[in-house]
């Protein structure tokens, strides 16, 4: 845009100024030309007196004192086609001059000038001037070259205003797309100091009042969830309890693990509404978080006797996600494993850099794998889950500018990989 504004003061600025000076620049060279004219005949004219008395001697006297002192040489014609002065031919523009008519010609080598003097003998005498092209454009060279500075001067002048111009209109451009750009991130705290025309500082003004109407919704959205959360969490309790009385105890087992997963799918549900409910910019070293989270579910772990392999890095991983974000979504799937493997099956956690920023978690189990062909899609599962575990880690790393992919481990068992991208600078 700012190229283009200027570009255009460019050619504004051009068509004005040759508008303007090639017409002054005609006038310059017009005016030279006739200010030469107009010396070179008053000359004449002034021997115009000396010629009528027809006194041959005076008159070639006079003629050689004005050559002396002028660059436009001056010849007289008498009544016999005898000349005195500059040398010059009798040609058909003395001829016409003879006749008692003054007249002007343009040659190729310049401007000559014919005046007819009457008396001084038997017929009319011509005084002829001649008037040299270099003569005729004296001065218009230089008057030119400082026509020429000053429309290089206004056309600086015309794109700096232009380039001060455009930057004054895209500065405010620029920070409302940045604002969007970081509400598109999720940066909710995010606002700009509406500037610029009118226009413009209008839609900084929307933006922000935007941003502020989503946190106020997301908000009633978490209190929602608070609310929910409340009160299912009564009925789950009643619904295990009820559960822990029942005599049969494989019945028992049956309804416990039902309650456990709609406690686990109310659980999802909480965690992915705080999730979207969050602002502020998102990072957090992975790290920290999967090393924190990892040694959480060891202890479950060593209950069951799983096998756990780990290879996490002993440097700081920075990522695009918030640490709840990230500690919910390892949560997720390390969940997946222990629920959907028997007791016992070996699982192995790996952390390293991803190439160009961010963090590659790769967790394969050696259980029976995905019963499902596409698992990452969502509401998909093959078992008794609600089938959106996978999927919020999906949106997790996508919207940290990764993604993950799941399918069967080499080992013949499950794979997931999260890749997450880089922490916002």
């Amino acid at each position: 845009m700012r190229r283009r504004l200027a570009l255009l003061a460019v050619a504004t600025t051009s068509l004005v100024l040759v508008a303007f000076l090639v017409p002054l620049a005609v006038l310059v060279s017009t005016v030279a030309a006739e200010r030469a004219t107009a010396a070179a005949t008053a000359k004449a004219q002034s021997l115009a007196a000396v010629v009528a008395l027809g006194d041959r001697d005076s008159l070639d006297a006079t003629l050689r004192q004005v050559n002396g002192s002028t660059d436009t040489p001056i010849t007289i014609f008498l009544p016999d086609r005898t000349s005195l002065g500059a040398p010059a031919s009798w040609d058909p523009a003395v001829e016409l001059a003879a006749r008692g008519r003054s007249i002007t010609m343009e040659t190729p080598a310049g401007r000559e000038i014919l005046v007819a003097v009457q008396g001084g003998g038997d017929g009319t005498s011509v005084i002829r001037t001649f008037v040299s092209a270099e003569r005729l454009r004296q001065g218009v060279g230089r008057a030119w070259l400082v026509l020429g500075l000053i429309g290089l001067a206004l056309l600086t002048v015309g794109i700096v205003v232009a380039d001060r111009l455009a930057r004054s209109l895209i500065q405010p451009v620029r920070q409302v797309a940045g604002l969007s750009r970081r509400l598109a991130r999720g940066d909710l705290d995010a606002r700009v100091e509406p500037a610029g025309p009118p226009e413009i500082r209008d839609v900084g003004t929307a933006l922000n009042h935007l941003a502020a109407r989503i946190r106020e919704l997301l908000a009633r959205e978490r209190e929602a969830v608070a609310d929910l959360s409340h009160q299912l969490r009564t009925p789950v309790t009643a619904l295990r309890l009820e559960a822990e009385t029942l005599r049969d105890k494989d019945e028992a087992a049956r309804v416990g693990e039902a309650v456990d997963t709609l406690e686990r799918m109310v659980t999802q549900v909480i965690r992915e509404a705080r999730r979207l409910g969050r602002g502020g910019v998102a990072r957090c070293d992975a790290t920290e978080v999967i090393t924190d989270r990892v040694t959480f579910w060891s202890a479950l772990a060593e209950d069951q006797d799983r096998p756990v392999g780990l290879r996490l890095p002993g440097t700081p991983i920075p990522v695009g996600v918030s640490a709840q974000d990230l500690a919910a979504c390892a949560d997720l799937l390390l969940e997946n494993v222990f629920a959907n493997t028997p007791d016992g099956t070996p699982f192995t956690v790996e952390l390293a850099p991803r190439p160009g920023g961010g963090a590659l978690l790769v967790i394969t189990d050696e259980g029976p794998g995905f019963p499902y062909p596409a698992p990452v899609d969502r509401g998909i599962s093959g078992r008794s889950s609600t089938g959106l575990g996978l999927d919020i880690a999906r949106r997790t790393a996508e919207g940290s500018g990764g993604r993950l992919r799941a399918g069967p481990a080499p080992s013949g068992g499950a794979e997931i990989i999260l890749e997450l991208g880089p922490a916002p600078s």
